[in-house]
């Protein structure tokens, strides 16, 4: 790894930390869930980043990849258990990060369980550790707090413009998570609950990523917005809100792109008995034998 691209890592994740601090700081109950994303996207490239992927807000049992629609009237609830997901790349260098703010005083160990497991991942991540212990040691932390991991969400390696380049991270001891860490950038996030321990899709979809291109005809306005989209992120995901010009579209050029296998749909996840779930995640960059967590 060449020296630009560990500044631009770097750089990235000093981007990631100071927004999901400023997230911890504006996630309260009555503020809209559009206002929230928005602003922390326009910080993102106010900081000199770009979205690695559109702000995930997960309330309640909401576990991963909700974004605000452009009309959205939602906002945080009383009670709630809030996530706030996000992602930044520079020049296509990736830092991952999460966070959990609670107002919901008999959930608080739920978060602190899931926040510790964290911090405990971050003492023993290193060059040559296998997955599975990783997963092992999330699972200790969070059942030893009463809670289950949810087992069917986890880390990831990361590379250029890529979110998931391959390999997982799993919240639990995966015996078939032999691999070791290596070289490159990983995201470790440990998800827990007081319900099941598994996630199932929702019918909501609010991100979606383009697949390169094969010999397929597109035209308008499928194919101006392909162009567009590709040209400026290449295969990281996306939100039709970003895109106004073509948002009174968007199932047009949804069922076109679907229809020729140019898109990827990340249905919103749902804890399976709709129990609330929590979430933090930092990112790793090994370097040898070094490791930084570039979003501290």
């Amino acid at each position: 790894m060449d020296e630009e691209e560990v500044r631009s890592y770097i750089k990235a994740g000093e981007i990631a930390r100071r927004v999901r601090e400023k997230a911890e700081k504006m996630v309260r109950p009555g503020i809209g869930v559009l206002e929230l994303a928005r602003e922390l996207e326009r910080e993102i490239v106010e900081l000199g980043g770009q979205p690695a992927f559109p702000v995930n807000i997960g309330i309640n049992e909401v576990a991963a990849h909700y974004t605000p629609t452009p009309e959205d009237t939602g906002v945080i609830p009383d009670g709630s258990v809030v996530k706030v997901d996000l992602g930044v790349h520079v020049n296509g260098y990736i830092a991952d990060t999460a966070t959990t703010v609670c107002f919901n005083p008999a959930l608080e160990g739920l978060v602190e369980a899931t926040r510790r497991a964290l911090e405990e991942v971050v003492k023993v991540f290193k060059p040559g550790v296998r997955a599975r212990e990783i997963g092992r040691v999330v699972e200790r932390v969070v059942k030893s707090a009463g809670y289950k991991p949810i087992v069917n969400l986890s880390g990831h390696s990361m590379d250029l413009y890529l979110i998931h380049s391959g390999k997982t991270i799993p919240n639990y001891d995966d015996l078939t998570a032999l691999w070791r860490i290596g070289e490159g950038a990983f995201a470790v996030e440990p998800f827990a609950t007081d319900g099941s321990g598994l996630v199932r899709e929702g019918s909501e979809v609010t991100i979606y990523a383009l697949r390169p291109v094969r010999r397929v005809e597109l035209t308008a306005p499928e194919g101006d917005f392909y162009r567009r989209v590709y040209g400026e992120r290449r295969t990281l995901p996306f939100t039709f809100r970003w895109y106004p010009d073509y948002y009174g579209q968007s199932q047009r050029i949804l069922g076109s792109l679907s229809g020729r296998g140019l898109l990827v749909k990340y249905p919103v996840l749902v804890e399976k008995t709709n129990r609330p779930v929590a979430q933090f995640e930092h990112t790793f960059l090994v370097l040898g034998k070094d490791v930084i967590v570039t979003t501290m």
